[in-house]
Parts: structure tokens; C-alpha cells; sequence
């Protein structure tokens, strides 16, 4: 049974290779609610809730670092020790994203339940037919109140990146260009607003042209600029609004290069 099933993981790696994103590939983030791409569209970012587009490099989007916006109920039922609190009992909000908690990954046990968990998400995504995942917050130890560090996030990273191949999934580093992301066996990089803030060297540094880049249009339109002049054509570099609505909703912006 154990040779079988050797085998079957054997095979099963030869038929669905691990791939990153097309480099340089039109993405699309749509991660505040599904909607048709446009045909240029080569890759798509959904939330892990969605369906992946058919046809299309898709990427599944998951929030593991942080508890997801109104899920902290089940957070509480089911894993209460795996949230994070501070020394006086309180749980330790993310404070530009009140509803999300970031997760306690101080302890070797505890980043490991927290790793089961995620891996049951990938799979999910991995069955629905996404190709990667993005696993959102790897920072979230900058706004631990010196709770968490660097060591913590790294740690939980391997895991997360161990987990992901393991369901043939490729995975990305979600900004933090602090990390180097390619030592810890992330993929491709998924970074948000380097342009505004001058960081999106260090991620072509560690990916080359396995980059998704989306700037923001309430940081103005001259960052998407810069940033089409710099890497259009090389990286995916895309623009859209900060709430990332679909298209045909009040304030909704896709631009490409």
C-alpha cells in the first residue's frame, strides 16, 4: 500500500506540474467579488471562496496570516488558542483592518495548527482548479506590538510554501520585501503599491519577471506611470481600485499596461 501510494504521488507530480504565472502575463485582482475578465486577461486573483476562470491562470487567494473578515466566530469556536493577544488578554487587531486578528504563530506547535488549517484551503482551492495560492499578511508581525517577529513569519512561511507543493500548488510572496521569499521556496511575488514606495527592485531581484505588481488609483495615476515606463511588458503591472469592486460597480478601475 505504501509502495502504491508512492507511486500515485509520483505520477500525480508528473501530471500536474507546478507552474508560476506566465511571467509578464495581463493579470486581473479581483478579490472584492468575481466577475468576467477581459480577453486579454492571462491571470486572475480570487478569493479562495470563488471559482477559478476556466482557461486561465488562476490564483487563489487566502488569508493566512490573519483571520478573514467575518470569521472570527469561527475562530473563536474552533481554534481560540491560535489567536493573538496581547498581554493584557485582548486580541491583537490589525489596525488598518479591524476585523482580522492576527494569528499567534510564537510557538513551533502553534504554527503548525495553524499550517493544517491552511493546507486544507489550499487543497480546496488546489481541488477547484486554481494553480497558486497568494497567502496574504505575511508582515502581520510589523503590527504584532512586538509580540511576534521576523524568525515567527519565516518559520510559518516554509510551512505554508511545504503545504502549497504539496497540493501541486505554486505560491507567492505577498509584499514584505524585507524577506527574501525566494530562500524560504516562495515562487513568484504578488506585490501591492511597490512603485509608491520605491520596493519593487527587491522583488525583481528575487523573481526576475515572476512578479504581479498592482498600484492603486488612490495613490493618484503617476506611481502606474512610473511603473509601466520601468517594467511594462516585463512584469504584470496593473491598476485598480483600492476596494478592488467588479466590474459595473460605482468606482471599479482596470488598467494594464
Amino acid at each position: 500500500m505504501a509502495f502504491l501510494s508512492s507511486l500515485l504521488l509520483t505520477v500525480l507530480a508528473a501530471v500536474v506540474p507546478i507552474a508560476a504565472p506566465p511571467a509578464g502575463g495581463v493579470a486581473d485582482y479581483q478579490l472584492g467579488g468575481a466577475y468576467r475578465p477581459a480577453p486579454k486577461v492571462d491571470v486572475v486573483v480570487r478569493d479562495r471562496t470563488e471559482k477559478p476562470v476556466p482557461g486561465v491562470y488562476s490564483i487563489c487567494y487566502v488569508n493566512a496570516f490573519q483571520t478573514q473578515p467575518g470569521t472570527l466566530g469561527w475562530w473563536r469556536r474552533n481554534r481560540p488558542g491560535l489567536l493573538l493577544r496581547d498581554r493584557q488578554g485582548r486580541l491583537v487587531r490589525d489596525a488598518g483592518w479591524p476585523d482580522e486578528v492576527l494569528l499567534d504563530l510564537r510557538t513551533a506547535r502553534k504554527r503548525a495548527a495553524a499550517a493544517r488549517i491552511s493546507r486544507r484551503w489550499f487543497a480546496g482551492c488546489a481541488d477547484r482548479g486554481f494553480r497558486a495560492v497568494e497567502p496574504d499578511n505575511l508582515d502581520s508581525w510589523t503590527r504584532s506590538k512586538g509580540l511576534l517577529t521576523g524568525a515567527h513569519a519565516r518559520a510559518y512561511a516554509r510551512l505554508l510554501v511545504r503545504a502549497a507543493h504539496a497540493e501541486r500548488l505554486a505560491i507567492a510572496q505577498k509584499n514584505t520585501p524585507q524577506l527574501n521569499g525566494r530562500r524560504l521556496g516562495f515562487d513568484f511575488a504578488v506585490a501591492e503599491e511597490c512603485e509608491v514606495y520605491r520596493e519593487c527592485g527587491a522583488y525583481t531581484r528575487m523573481y526576475g519577471r515572476r512578479v504581479i505588481e498592482i498600484e492603486y488609483t488612490d495613490n493618484g495615476r503617476r506611481a502606474f506611470t512610473r511603473a509601466c515606463r520601468a517594467r511594462g511588458g516585463r512584469v504584470s503591472v496593473l491598476l485598480r481600485d483600492r476596494d478592488v469592486v467588479p466590474r459595473g460597480t460605482r468606482g471599479y478601475v482596470f488598467r494594464t499596461c
